[in-house]
């Protein structure tokens, strides 16, 4: 996976495949997430072709960084096997889903 944050609009980009090999990379995010007065962040999953469980924990694992700091999260984007394993989850019922 590779990410890009434009802090100007509190967007994070994921690219590729979100697996559990990307924890690491992935605390990078979690960092921009704990800095308070960022706004509503949105995490845009239109060029995610791929992401397992492991994926889904660490989006749920953002939401509580996101929360902590008194803003909701958005999942913008997500599309083909992304969006079926976000719906097939039940994630619109936790977080705010824009396709």
């Amino acid at each position: 996976m590779k990410f890009s944050i434009r802090p100007a609009d509190n967007i994070i980009a994921l690219e590729g495949r979100f697996t559990y090999a990307d924890h690491d990379l992935f605390r990078g995010v979690l960092d921009h997430l704990g800095r308070p007065g960022r706004g509503r962040p949105v995490f845009d999953l239109s060029q995610l072709t791929f992401m397992d469980s492991a994926g889904l924990g660490m989006l749920l694992l953002a939401r509580e960084t996101a929360e902590a700091n008194g803003a909701d999260l958005i999942l913008r984007g997500a599309a083909g096997p992304v969006l079926r394993l976000l719906t097939a989850s039940r994630f619109e019922t936790i977080f705010a889903v824009e396709t």
